[in-house]
């Protein structure tokens, strides 16, 4: 016991003689505690140091000290508590899509991933720090976007009415070559069986009868001599009856029958000038949603999942029997998993992805989203024609844009009201 005592006391003088002979050693503080989470002073001081060094760069002055780290610390905040919901919510960005993201910011800024690297390091930040920056940026993002998702309402009538005045701008330079077929209303004929002459027509026309042989044979039009060809027109050239039709619908496009005073009108788009034509490529995928529990852990939905392609692919059961019995997307599970022709871009970001680079026919591995474990199959993927859906396609766009940028500020709003943020006192650090 007394050797023991010798030892401790000995170890005891040589800490305090080291002790006061090096150099003194700061260390890290905790400057702010938010909600369960804190920001320390090294955070801060990297912050600082990076928008000084931006600043440097593009020849912007800052405000003064004070009001630089205050404005500092409260985009830091804002961080945190956005990080800490994309953790409540299982966000996880993994290496693969964090150097894809590395790789884009390094191409955007015309640099090799070296030279990256050179350049944060001369910013004063390691570069496995500024890896961990960027993915908590993304998954920042990611949390936002799925979150702030849920709050926006868009009407179709706002859509409609944005679609009409952007078509109003667009009418001025499109040109259609339209086609023109008049059934007029006669004494031979009721009205009933005159529609019901004019709806056979189009039924034909859409199973690929001439137009031209069409119109000379039925039309009683003013152009019914030359195949209905009114020529080149822009709306505001056309008959009245025509533009009223016309909503900026794509070549081929059959408009009809639809009735004035002098009987059923039936309309082609012969071809069309001057309107953006746009094709996107629709999928149709069906898959299977697992949501982790307190009793189903991740690993375990995981494993599920993966057992369940293992059946798949052996041929002991359909995919379509254990989406039904399994699958928590209730919309989906009772079509046997299947979604729908839909374009990738309505999917969050990892099931995009999913669909998007498997092979049709192949089930993929188990993946994980904001919502759970899935696994997807792509059943048929096509190409679709979508000009005439364009205007409403950038008036949904458009008002996204609007309402996102007006719920997130409102839900960050929310979240910084209701979060715990007390900043730590100096003299606290002492105790």
């Amino acid at each position: 016991m007394k050797l023991w005592k010798q030892t401790l006391l000995a170890l005891a003088t040589a800490c305090s003689f080291s002790a006061a002979h090096a150099a003194p050693i700061e260390l890290d503080k905790v400057k702010v505690i938010v909600n369960e989470g804190v920001i320390l002073q090294s955070d801060i001081d990297t912050s600082l140091k990076t928008l000084r060094a931006n600043a440097k760069k593009s020849g912007q002055a800052l405000p003064s000290e004070d009001v630089l780290t205050e404005q500092v610390l409260e985009k830091l905040i804002i961080d945190t508590i956005q990080n800490q919901e994309a953790e409540r919510i299982g966000v996880r960005i993994d290496d693969t899509r964090l150097n894809q993201s590395i790789a884009d910011i390094a191409k955007e800024n015309n640099q090799t991933i070296d030279e990256l690297t050179a350049s944060v390091a001369s910013e004063g930040l390691t570069y496995t720090a500024f890896r961990e920056q960027v993915r908590k940026e993304i998954a920042a993002n990611e949390a936002r976007n799925a979150l702030v998702r849920r709050r926006i309402n868009i009407l179709p009538a706002e859509v409609d009415n944005l679609a009409d005045i952007l078509a109003q701008e667009t009418n001025a330079t499109v040109q259609y070559q339209i086609g023109h077929i008049q059934l007029r209303f006669n004494d031979d004929q009721t009205k009933e069986e005159l529609e019901a002459q004019a709806n056979e027509l189009v039924k034909k026309l859409k199973s690929g009868e001439d137009f031209s042989t069409m119109a000379y044979t039925y039309s009683k039009g003013p152009k019914a001599l030359q195949g209905g060809d009114w020529g080149w027109m822009r709306k505001e050239e056309m008959p009245t009856i025509f533009a009223d039709q016309i909503k900026m619908q794509n070549k081929g496009s059959i408009i009809g029958p639809f009735r004035s005073g002098v009987g059923f009108h039936i309309l082609q788009i012969e071809d069309v000038k001057g309107l953006e034509t746009v094709a996107v490529t629709e999928v149709n995928a069906r898959h299977i949603l697992l949501k982790p529990t307190v009793i189903l852990s991740d690993d375990g939905a995981k494993q599920q999942l993966s057992e369940f392609v293992q059946r798949i692919n052996a041929g002991e059961i359909s995919f379509g029997e254990l989406a039904q019995q399994y699958s928590q997307d209730p919309g989906s599970a009772v079509q046997d998993g299947e979604l729908g022709y839909q374009t990738p871009d309505l999917y969050v970001p990892e099931f995009k992805h999913q669909i998007e680079t498997i092979a049709k026919g192949q089930i993929s591995e188990p993946f994980k989203t904001v919502h759970g474990w899935h696994i997807v199959e792509v059943l048929d993927r096509r190409e679709v024609d979508r000009t005439d859906s364009a205007l409403k396609n950038k008036a949904y766009r458009i008002l996204f844009n609007r309402k996102f940028n007006e719920e997130a500020g409102a839900w960050l709003q929310e979240l910084r009201a209701s979060a715990f943020v007390e900043v730590v006192q100096e003299n606290q650090d002492d105790n």
